[in-house]
């Protein structure tokens, strides 16, 4: 599952949480979402964690403004 946490920083982001933890920023260099790390994510769950937060990228954004806004 993805996470925001109340007192992070910019740029936005989101921590995906599985068998281990990523954090993907919302918006890249190449305006969509990029990795920034991942630690403990089989290849196949990282994928995966990477096309939910691109399904979900506007979402995800969203929310990061009314809590970070």
């Amino acid at each position: 599952m993805g996470r925001f946490f109340v007192d992070d920083h910019e740029p936005a982001h989101v921590h995906v949480f599985g068998d281990g933890e990523a954090k993907i920023n919302l918006i890249g260099n190449q305006g969509v979402p990029e990795l920034v790390w991942a630690v403990g994510m089989k290849r196949s769950e990282l994928r995966r964690a990477m096309a939910v937060v691109t399904a979900n990228r506007d979402t995800l954004l969203a929310h990061w403004r009314e809590i970070h806004g």
